[in-house]
């Protein structure tokens, strides 16, 4: 009798995290494989011919002794096989992995059927005094275990209901107008430090894209670029402050940034660049992402919905925006609560 899904036999579709689709495929005795292609494209039907015989290509992953089935180990190598770890980008790929091979030197030797919310609670708790890590791989660890469960290793999950830390402050310092115009004043018109402030205020992307950012992407007044982080295409205008201070940067390089040497910036490299700069303005607590969330607060307090703001920023959802505008919502709504104070008093009929 046919799947009501109308895919093969040991053919499934299941959605990650990021709300995007995949199918892969399962039969007893055989590794867990991920589609390429899909029904109805060029190759589905050999691909899923070689997965039926067990002949496609394992993910490429680290194996050693201590990768024993069934444990810590060997679910973190099959995490790197899936879509969920390769579809990510290039950085945050770096970042997990960093993150779960740290992880993987203590306790990759656990069996994962053993694993309980006690021991989930332990871990996660004994990272008190770095909060923010511990929050990133308690959400790690949500997904090797959804991972887990839908591969059979295991039934329920421990890490449901488990509480991360509860983190003061919004992380990087968003920028005043009183620091951007101290910025300005340290730095002026035509210097490569002002052009570096322009090009993430008025684009509001992350210093990875900023340091790709060249005459190539721009189109007449607007700049034509793909996030690397997102793979999230955008199409935005040019702001009349920054199309003027890229008039002034230097003819015959490509890119809008580059290092002392003509050569294209990293991201940390960057990064690092653009804290000097603010260290000789005066503004030790301001960095470049701090930009990206300034943009974002102008935004909101110009009245912009979350639909606008993340037609500029790439945000996928306003849970997103929010983290960013927070400040400047509970400014604008706390003025009209206030002016609400004022209003007419109720007209009595007389009688």
């Amino acid at each position: 009798m046919p799947k009501k899904s109308g895919l093969p036999k040991g053919v499934t579709e299941f959605k990650d995290r990021h709300d995007k689709w995949h199918l892969r495929y399962r039969a007893k005795g055989k590794a867990t494989y991920y589609f390429k292609t899909r029904p109805g494209q060029d190759g589905w039907r050999e691909e899923l011919e070689q997965a039926r015989e067990g002949a496609v290509d394992a993910p490429k992953v680290r194996t050693s002794l201590r990768t024993k089935p069934g444990s810590i180990s060997a679910l973190i190598a099959v995490y790197y096989g899936t879509p969920e770890f390769t579809g990510l980008a290039t950085s945050s790929q770096k970042t997990y992995r960093n993150m779960l091979e740290r992880f993987r030197d203590a306790h990759g030797d656990k069996q994962v059927a053993t694993l309980t919310r006690a021991h989930i609670k332990a871990l996660i708790g004994s990272m008190h005094a770095t909060p923010a890590a511990a929050n990133n791989l308690l959400d790690r660890l949500r997904v090797l275990m959804k991972i887990a469960i839908d591969d059979e290793w295991r039934h329920d999950d421990p890490t449901y209901r488990v509480k991360g830390f509860d983190i003061e402050g919004s992380g990087f310092h968003t920028w005043t107008d009183e620091e951007i115009e101290k910025f300005e004043e340290r730095h002026p018109a035509g210097s490569k430090p002002r052009r570096a402030l322009y090009l993430l205020l008025y684009t509001t992307q992350r210093r990875g894209d900023v340091v790709g950012l060249g005459k190539q992407h721009r189109t007449g007044d607007r700049f034509d670029l793909v996030q690397q982080k997102t793979g999230v295409s955008l199409s935005l205008p040019i702001h009349p402050d920054l199309a003027a201070e890229l008039d002034l940067a230097p003819e015959g390089d490509m890119l809008y940034l580059t290092t002392e040497h003509g050569k294209p910036y990293t991201s940390a490299g960057f990064g690092n660049w653009f804290r000097r700069q603010c260290d000789a303005a005066g503004l030790p607590q301001c960095s470049a992402h701090g930009l990206r969330k300034a943009a974002a607060r102008r935004m909101a307090e110009g009245g912009k919905s979350h639909a606008e703001i993340k037609s500029v920023t790439g945000h996928v959802t306003d849970k997103e925006v929010t983290r960013y505008t927070r400040a400047a919502d509970q400014r604008r709504l706390s003025d009209r609560a206030i002016d609400a104070l004022s209003g007419t008093k109720p007209k009595h009929k007389n009688g």
